[in-house]
């Protein structure tokens, strides 16, 4: 059974254009192992080429988003051969894909867990999920974001809480403190992630990408860099098919048709 599901839209009769990327080691409570990690990076590679999907949610199950990194895989590892290992290759195949990603997040998102869910670009998550970085409880430290993206999130003030005490917060509290983009009963959690992609899916494409590189490449600039960045894609889409076409049905009061040219 593989450890990532894949469920693209030409399976389904939806035609929803998302596809749900789903965390497939329930017997582990979705711990991150070195073959999960490569498959998530051979699945976003593969989507990044693939012009039919448009939004993705990653998901676990009920229990888990997916527990941390898989211990058993790591115990005895030497330094040389974790440097060997390349992983944070395997993030950026995350990180470089460059349309919405939506993590839906039940049960544990704990270590890489998080880290993974922190690759994202909005964090849905469920009242009762558990979420930090404990790694300095097993003698070691974040590894793949957790000191940086999460700080980015949160500011250095709960980071440090986060990571230096390796204590989990519950979903309500990680919305609290802008660790998630909405907080809903566990229940609800995919359903909610869904229906946001499939909101998003029917804005105009470049449009959305657009916007989401702004934001993640204007994060860490100053704000005239950032800026100037913005003004830049702002007037580039007024190049697009899409930019008449909403602003057209806007103002003739129907739904407007984007198509992503």
């Amino acid at each position: 059974m593989s450890v990532v599901i894949l469920d693209h839209p030409r399976e389904r009769e939806d035609n929803d254009r998302i596809a749900i990327v789903r965390i497939n080691r329930p017997d582990a409570l979705n711990a991150l192992n070195l073959e999960v990690r490569q498959e998530l990076a051979r699945i976003f590679r593969e989507l990044t080429e693939d012009d039919e999907v448009l939004a993705v949610v990653l998901t676990g199950d009920e229990k888990a988003f997916a527990a941390g990194a898989d211990l058993k895989d790591m115990a005895d590892r030497t330094t040389v051969e974790m440097f060997h290992r390349k992983t944070e290759r395997l993030w950026q195949a995350i990180a470089d894909y460059p349309k919405p990603v939506i993590a839906a997040i039940n049960g544990y998102a704990l270590g890489g867990g998080l880290e993974l869910a922190m690759h994202s670009d909005i964090i849905v998550i469920g009242e009762t999920a558990q979420v930090g970085q404990p790694e300095v409880r097993v003698g070691i430290m974040p590894g793949a974001g957790g000191t940086q993206r999460l700080t980015r999130a949160v500011g250095k003030f709960q980071a440090m809480r986060i990571c230096l005490t390796g204590r989990p917060i519950d979903g309500r509290e990680a919305f609290a403190i802008g660790l998630a983009s909405q907080v809903v009963p566990d229940t609800e959690v995919y359903e909610t992630a869904y229906k946001m992609a499939k909101d998003i899916t029917r804005m105009p494409p470049i449009a959305v990408q657009q916007i989401k590189s702004a934001i993640l490449k204007g994060q860490d600039a100053s704000l005239e860099t950032g800026m100037a960045l913005e003004r830049a894609m702002f007037q580039g889409l007024f190049a697009t098919a899409d930019q008449s076409e909403g602003m057209h049905a806007f103002i003739e009061k129907r739904r407007p048709d984007f198509k992503g040219e």
